[in-house]
């Protein structure tokens, strides 16, 4: 649904001349919503407009979903056919009957994220003729501004959702007396009523669907349902309006708040649902929930909850500062953002813009995903429609392990924890999916999830295409950040406590789950690669095979991470020898007969040879079993796979290729793919081609996915840091349009912080922070040197290697030779 705000008057810009290097600004309000500005703190999410006599904002509340706890015996039939499929697959080679059976083992489709409402304001001046106006997004804050003038009184509102006091803030000023006088009222896509609290206050309350299909799903009649009797599903939510104001006056009724004559008005916002956790009914006092902050917060001053707000948020931010320092001054810098993407699009040079947008993404994860709250999904924490693309939901073969991709390296790692709470709640409801669909043990996540941790195939028992919704593998895949945030962290007590046994019940699935061929390899039998078909020998399209690349290069990460896990921990020696065993009899990779890396169990053709995704290339990245370090023979057939490819995509898929790219160690090509991530798509709000960014610098697929944005930012910190083996790999794919540059706070693994600087393409001085302490091993592509050590370079043909002692928290200071 678009969101459009008509202007019925000239907008002359605020002349602006203040340094915008971490600021989205604009010359006029936004039109629709991928034009409106996002502020969260993890939980309440808004979208800010900035119109002038009708201001519109868009409320979030990352609980609200349709739906209740999953039940069990969704298909009980289902165990039956998988001997079937196997037979089909392994004995008969009828891809087309593996097909038809594996619609047969579906459960139903996830849920919905919902929106929570609006905020409309409307504010009514005596000369609209003519209006000078500025708005933007400060992510060095986290606060939005809409500025104008009229009648010759400037007018400013400030907008943030803090953290801290858990409210969002909506901050009225003018700067002459008495000159505010407006109206707030607020409705919802759901169903909802409002009703007065008190001289300043109003309430936004109702109840979610019990239901809500997916948007591509046409079958029901109904696709939302409600049921305001149900007691298992139906989640309640409430959202509560106070306006605190310095002259004038205040009331309030069941329409809204009506504010006259004021000087100064804060407008807190308070919300919350009845969420009670995955596996519970939604049964919490979201009324008491809601009132309780806000009770908190009107007791303190704006100027209060500001800089609480400002040092919470800034305490994480801060940790990372990155520039690319230009041969000349570059004019776009100081355009207004949409202006700056439309001229990069045309092929300006905007090195700050390209900075602007990783810190951006980083801005985005501290928003949608914070400690104590729920993971960021497909759109992060921003939704404004009751019926989302996709659900809004989780969606594991890709697109929730890139929201987290940038998590651990550009120094967030507490962002991660709600990833682990949602992985958490897969390995439970995964128990009960391995074992009523499929007779297995361990656990088990397939396509995609949500809030209630879904785990079975979706379908709607026989609906979904096989290719992406009995893809089951997303349980395994997730299990990758358990072990990466403590190979970043070196948190024993997480990894014995929390990861290791989640993992090992993955392992204890995927066990159950291969079977051998008929040259003794351990495959996969059903295997897909996501969302992908093929043409067999006889011409025949299929989607359906036998160990993919994709399905054996994930058994083979999560199998070396069990190991390296238990070596670590020092427990479960037995079983460590039987995954070694088990793990060199994984079905290997091999390369087909173009060069590229052969995606499917034999060497097929594509269907669509350029497809989006790219997953047979998983053990490239995010895996590390292949690399032009240790192997290059693969690393030629995976750049051979990415050539054919091609270099178009949805932004997602692009942002991955960055990531691709750069673990190939080529910078410049990762480079040519962020121009392409990041121009221009502000038309493109349905079209499934073309990627790039909407003017609020949201990701485009198309329509907005958040992935793409988090996916870039990783990208771009991959081209400046590696650590997937086992030393740190400075500058390893540093574009010429990098050429001279510095960033700080950037982590890598062993829990160390590196700081760099560089110049003319060479690194020139770093600094390595030992957070845990430990041997520290540095790869450069020059000669480096640690002050106050003598150490011994070996040069490769990837650079030159230095390793040393670090003790805890000492900081270590190399220079070039």
């Amino acid at each position: 649904m678009k969101r459009l705000l008509l202007s019925f008057f000239v907008i002359i810009p605020f002349c602006v001349s203040a340094q915008h290097h971490l600021k989205l600004w604009y010359k006029q309000p936004a039109k629709v919503w991928t034009e409106a500005l996002p502020v969260a703190n993890g939980r309440l999410g808004a979208m800010v407009f900035g119109g002038t006599n009708e201001e519109l904002i868009q409320l979030n509340e990352a609980t609200l979903w349709s739906g209740g706890p999953v039940h069990g015996n969704i298909n009980p039939d289902a165990p039956k056919y998988l001997p079937a499929v196997r037979e089909a697959l392994l004995k008969n080679q009828d891809y087309g009957e593996a097909i038809k059976l594996e619609k047969k083992m579906q459960g139903l489709y996830t849920e919905s994220y919902l929106p929570l409402g609006d905020i409309v304001i409307k504010q009514q001046f005596k000369d609209t003729a003519r209006m000078a106006y500025y708005r933007d997004l400060d992510i060095s804050k986290a606060i939005t501004t809409t500025r104008f003038t009229a009648a010759g009184v400037t007018y400013t509102r400030e907008v943030f959702s803090s953290a801290a006091d858990q409210v969002i803030a909506v901050r009225f000023t003018a700067d002459k007396p008495g000159q505010l006088t407006f109206k707030v009222s607020s409705k919802s896509l759901l169903h909802y009523q409002t009703v007065s609290m008190g001289t300043n206050a109003f309430i936004l309350k109702g109840k979610a669907p019990v239901h809500a299909d997916p948007n591509y799903y046409t079958h029901n009649d109904h696709p939302v349902v409600y049921d305001d009797t149900a007691k298992t599903a139906g989640m309640r939510y409430e959202c509560i309006f106070k306006a605190i104001n310095e002259g004038g006056s205040v009331t309030a009724d069941n329409k809204g708040i009506s504010v006259k004559n004021a000087t100064s008005v804060t407008l807190l916002v308070s919300a919350a649902t009845s969420f009670n956790g995955f596996d519970h009914n939604p049964d919490k006092n979201q009324h008491q929930l809601a009132l309780n902050y806000l009770n908190k917060a009107a007791v303190k001053p704006y100027s209060v909850l500001r800089s609480a707000h400002v040092a919470d948020y800034q305490k994480y931010f801060n940790r990372v500062t990155f520039s690319i320092k230009p041969a000349a001054k570059y004019p776009n810098a100081e355009l207004p953002t949409d202006e700056r993407i439309n001229a990069y699009t045309r092929g300006a040079i905007d090195p700050d813009y390209e900075t602007l947008y990783f810190q951006y993404g980083r801005y985005l994860l501290i928003s949608s995903s914070r400690p104590g709250g729920t993971a960021a999904n497909l759109q992060g924490i921003w939704n404004n429609e009751l019926r989302p693309p996709w659900s809004s939901n989780y969606t594991i073969n890709i697109n929730t392990e890139m929201n987290y991709w940038p998590a651990e390296v550009t120094n967030l790692s507490e962002m991660h924890q709600p990833l682990f709470t949602l992985i958490k709640g897969l390995s439970v409801t995964g128990k009960t999916t391995a074992k009523q669909f499929y007779n297995m043990t361990g656990w088990v996540a397939h396509h995609n999830t949500d809030i209630w941790a879904v785990s079975n195939p979706v379908g709607d028992k026989g609906q979904g295409d096989p290719k992406w919704a009995n893809w089951a593998m997303g349980g395994d895949w997730l299990c990758q950040h358990l072990w990466e945030h403590y190979r970043y962290t070196m948190d024993k007590t997480f990894l014995q406590n929390t990861a290791y046994p989640i993992m090992k019940s993955a392992v204890l699935f995927s066990l159950d789950w291969l079977v051998e061929d008929k040259d003794g390899y351990l495959v996969t039998a059903p295997s897909l690669s996501p969302e992908n078909d093929y043409i067999d020998a006889n011409g025949k399209h299929g989607e359906v095979s036998v160990a993919t690349t994709m399905d054996m290069s994930i058994i083979y990460d999560l199998f070396t991470n069990i190991i390296d896990a238990s070596q670590t921990l020092g427990i479960d020696a037995d079983f460590r020898k039987i995954i070694i065993a088990k793990r060199a009899k994984l079905y290997p990779m091999h390369i087909g007969h173009l060069g590229n890396l052969q995606e499917w169990y034999k060497d097929f053709a594509d269907t669509d040879p350029q497809h989006r995704h790219v997953s047979h290339l998983f053990a490239l990245h995010p895996g590390k079993r292949i690399s032009p370090i240790t192997t290059p023979d693969f690393a030629a057939a995976a750049r051979k796979t990415l050539e054919i490819r091609g270099d178009d995509g949805t932004g997602w898929s692009l942002a991955w290729k960055i990531n691709f790219w750069a673990r190939l160690l080529d910078g410049n090509h990762s480079h040519l793919l962020i121009r392409e991530l990041l121009k221009s798509n502000a038309g493109a709000q349905t079209d499934h081609h073309g990627g790039g960014v909407y003017p609020n610098m949201f990701d485009s697929c198309p329509p907005f996915q958040i992935d793409g944005n988090f996916g870039g930012t990783a990208g771009m910190a991959e081209m400046l840091l590696q650590s997937h083996l086992d030393d740190i790999y400075l500058l390893p794919a540093l574009p010429d349009a990098w050429s001279t540059g510095e960033i700080k706070g950037l982590k890598a693994r062993g829990d160390f912080e590196i700081d760099m600087k560089w110049a003319e393409k060479k690194l020139t001085n770093a600094t390595v922070y030992a957070v845990k302490g430990g041997v520290c091993t540095i790869r450069s592509n020059n000669k480096m040197m640690v002050k106050g050590m003598t150490l011994n370079t070996k040069e490769t043909s990837y650079g030159y290697v230095i390793s040393f002692v670090t003790q805890k928290g000492k900081t270590y200071q190399l220079s070039a030779l």
